[in-house]
């Protein structure tokens, strides 16, 4: 049973673009000034910086200018997750990665209700064969621990799977530490790192999975 272990956000699915529509849409809303856009996605960066941290900003830079609580928790709660799409390209290659027998379970860190609302809302549910999210087992990517219970979770092993994702360090250092095959998903951004190196670069997740499934299992991993 071939194993693929996918990220979600921006790799499967664009969660900064889903992300900067609802900022734009909550700017707009409160008739707050376009120009903040940068700014709210720099707070953000990509999802990383924690929510309290994000809440803690907005609320203090709107605070006296919008019903800064519930607006704020609306939009990151429901901002990126009400609005994320699948590509065609992406769900066509999940599709042929089943097709081919591969198994595919989304390993993502965040907030389980979040993260579930994306998986259910783009069809995610109905093309791979489960979900792990971070807050549900109490570790986050790059820990073993949850590309461990991803394959547990499935009946798999982890000999010969592959991790499919964009961070270089929760993905990408995350299968190394475990000699698992992986890669990466640049959207046009060299790799920096020095610890460690991708299996494979490409230019996005459809790429990335016919890479995997295409290559024969006893390939050697380049980590």
């Amino acid at each position: 049973m071939p194993l693929l272990l996918l990220d979600l956000d921006n790799t499967l699915v664009d969660r900064d673009a889903a992300f900067r529509h609802a900022v734009a849409a909550f700017l707009a809303e409160h008739g707050l000034p376009d120009t903040d856009l940068a700014w709210v996605m720099s707070v953000d960066a990509s999802g990383y910086t924690p929510r309290h941290e994000v809440a803690a900003a907005l609320t203090d830079r709107y605070g006296s200018l919008v019903p800064a609580a519930p607006a704020v928790r609306a939009l990151l709660d429901r901002g990126a997750a009400d609005r994320v799409v699948l590509a065609p390209p992406a769900r066509e290659a999940l599709g042929r990665a089943r097709a081919h027998g591969w198994t595919s379970v989304i390993v993502t860190n965040g907030r389980t209700a979040q993260q579930e609302a994306k998986i259910r809302n783009t069809g995610l549910d109905r093309l791979v064969d489960g979900w792990v999210v971070s807050q549900d087992i109490g570790h986050k990517k790059p820990e073993p621990e949850v590309f461990q219970a991803a394959a547990a979770m499935v009946g798999a092993s982890l000999a010969g799977a592959w991790v499919i994702g964009d961070s270089p360090h929760a993905d990408i250092a995350g299968a190394h530490a475990l000699g698992l095959r992986s890669v990466w998903v640049t959207d046009g951004r060299p790799w920096t790192r020095d610890s460690c190196r991708p299996t494979h670069v490409a230019a996005d997740v459809a790429a990335a999975i016919d890479h995997a499934i295409s290559t024969p299992e006893c390939a050697s991993p380049r980590l």
